[in-house]
C-alpha cells in the first residue's frame, strides 16, 4: 500500500472547509442573500436573474439557463462571483473527492491499498482503481499539496517514471 500522512489531510480538510465558507459568505455579501450554491437553479437564478448576466449564447434548459463550467467560461470578467463559483467548485471537489475520503480508505498502517490494471488502458499502462489515484491533480499548488500528503516509509523515495513511446523506441533499436 501506499502510506498517507492522515494528520496532514485532516488539517487539509480544515483549511479547505474554513476557505469554501469564506468564500461563500463573500459570494452571500455581492448578491445580498443566502443561497445554495451547489443547486444549479438558484445559482442560475442569481446569475441571471439577481446580477442580470449577459445570457446570450448561455444553454438553457428547463428548470433554466446553465451554470455548467462551458457556461461560466463564456461569463469570466463579466461579475467578480464567476471566479469565487470557480473556486468553490475546486475547493469542494478537491475536499470530497480526495482529502476526506482517502483516509478512510487506509489500513491500520495509514496505507491505501489502489488495485493496478495492465489489461484496461489501450495503451498497456497501468490504470489504478479504487481508489483511483492517477487522477490527483498536479498541476494547481492545492494538487501538489494533496499529493505531498503521500509519504514513503523510512529509508524509502518514491519514484516516477514514464516511459514515452517505450514500445516504438525499443522496436526501432530492434
Amino acid at each position: 500500500g501506499i502510506k498517507i500522512d492522515k494528520e496532514l489531510f485532516s488539517r487539509m480538510s480544515a483549511d479547505l472547509g474554513s476557505e469554501h465558507a469564506k468564500l461563500e459568505q463573500e459570494m452571500f455579501t455581492q448578491v445580498g442573500y443566502e443561497f445554495n450554491i451547489a443547486s444549479p437553479s438558484q445559482l442560475s437564478e442569481v446569475l441571471f436573474t439577481k446580477l442580470q448576466l449577459p445570457t446570450t449564447g448561455i444553454k438553457k434548459g428547463k428548470t433554466g439557463y446553465s451554470t455548467g463550467q462551458k457556461e461560466l467560461d463564456k461569463l469570466k470578467g463579466q461579475h467578480p462571483i464567476i471566479e469565487l463559483i470557480e473556486r468553490t467548485r475546486e475547493l469542494a471537489k478537491l475536499k470530497n473527492t480526495y482529502v476526506d475520503t482517502l483516509p478512510e480508505q487506509t489500513d491500520e498502517f495509514s496505507r491505501i491499498h489502489t488495485t493496478f490494471n495492465q489489461d484496461v488502458a489501450g495503451t498497456g499502462r497501468l490504470s489504478s482503481t479504487n481508489p483511483n489515484l492517477q487522477n490527483i491533480p498536479v498541476r494547481s499548488d492545492l494538487g501538489r499539496k494533496i499529493r505531498e500528503a503521500f509519504i514513503p516509509e523510512q529509508g524509502n523515495v518514491f519514484v516516477s517514471a514514464d516511459y514515452s513511446q517505450f514500445e516504438l523506441r525499443l522496436a526501432a533499436v530492434l
